[in-house]
This record gives structure tokens, sequence and C-alpha cells, in this order.
């Protein structure tokens, strides 16, 4: 048996992921907290290039709302065609493109045999120093301990991280220290409609199976 499924939670909280990273949003509101001001300069998003790696149910609608931001939109998987990326709006370009051109770069993939590991070093390496990678699919797709290293040698301006290889994530690991870091418990999809749905189905599963047996 199984739930009902949709993407709206995973798809805005990618959103809220973007805004907070281009405007600084956590360091801005704890710089308030602890008695401060103004801490940083924020990033215009009109204009700039969002790269989506994936463009199925959640990457294509994280898309379509790059256009509202104004946002030049390329796109790259393993089995997209110009066709599909041009309906969501997107260019289709290489790989290695998608990585070099995006200030912006967020991840939509299913977690397979052939997208485990599919962004290393030589991926991360070739991003634009004031680019930020987004992640809230899969920790595992992103080599994490590449990622720290370009982090911590400040080759990129930061990331937002959603999902890790182990979750909880480790108390002393470096994702909870890093100051070019966003992090969150893995709550993409945890909204209070979706916990709705997942919990009236599995009563309706029960009672379904309780009138069969």
């Amino acid at each position: 048996m199984y739930t009902g499924y949709r993407s709206d939670p995973a798809i805005e909280f990618t959103w809220a992921l973007i805004l907070a990273s281009a405007r600084h949003v956590v360091t801005e509101s704890n710089s308030v907290r602890s008695g401060g001001w103004q801490q940083t300069v924020g990033t215009d998003l009109r204009g700039k290039t969002l790269g989506v790696l994936g463009l199925g149910n959640v990457g294509s609608q994280v898309a379509r709302i790059g256009t509202a931001f104004g946002m030049k939109l390329i796109a790259w998987s393993q089995n997209m065609t110009p066709e599909s990326a041009k309906a969501a709006g997107a260019i289709l370009v290489s790989k290695d493109q998608l990585f070099d051109r995006a200030d912006i770069l967020t991840i939509h993939l299913v977690l397979s045999s052939r997208t485990r590991g599919l962004v290393g070093a030589a991926e991360l390496e070739r991003m634009k120093p004031t680019a930020w990678l987004i992640s809230a699919s899969r920790g595992q797709i992103v080599e994490e301990q590449a990622l720290v290293g370009v982090l911590k040698n400040k080759q990129i301006a930061g990331a937002a991280i959603d999902v890790f290889d182990v979750e909880p994530l480790p108390p002393n690991h470096p994702f909870r220290t890093l100051d070019n870091v966003l992090a969150t418990p893995h709550v993409g999809y945890g909204t209070q409609g979706l916990y709705k749905a997942f919990f009236e189905d599995t009563v309706s599963n029960i009672r379904k199976w309780l009138d069969t047996h």
C-alpha cells in the first residue's frame, strides 16, 4: 500500500532556499536577534542564470518560477531533449556548460545508480565563485566531501542544503558550522497539507485491509 504525494511543498521550499541564499536571510535575521544590523548585500536574481539539473515534476516547476524573477533558464540531465527543456522554458546545455554558466544551480533528480555521485569535485570546481548550489533532492547525488572542500576554500559563494548522506546530520559535521552553508533538516516535503494526505491515506489503507481480512 502507498499514500498520495504532491510536489508542491518541495517546489516551494526550493525557492525558499534560493531566496534565502540570495538575500542572506538567516545571517541578517541572526544579526538583528543579536543586537546588530545589516551585515551583507544581497544578490539580484533578475538577469541571472538558473541552472536546473533535472526537469521532472519538481525541476520543471522550479524552472518556470525562475521566469517570474526574470532569470535565464538552462538545464541538463542524462535523458533530457531540447524539446523537453523548451517545454519548461529552458535551454538544454551540456553538463559542463550547466556548471560553468549557472549563478544558481538547483538539483532535482531521483537517486539511482546513474545519479549517485553525479555531482563531484570536477563539476563543483567548474562553478563560478559567485554561484550557489541548492540541494533539496537526495544527498547522495552530490559527493559530500567534494562539496565541503569547495565551500571551505570559498570556491563557490555557498550552498543551501536540505538533504545529506547521513541523517540526522552528525553533530560535528562541517555543514553545521561553515558560514557559507544554509542547512535545513530534510524538511522540503514537510507541510501540514502533505502530512494530512499521508496520514489520511494511511488510515484509509488500514481500513481497506481490515475490510478484506
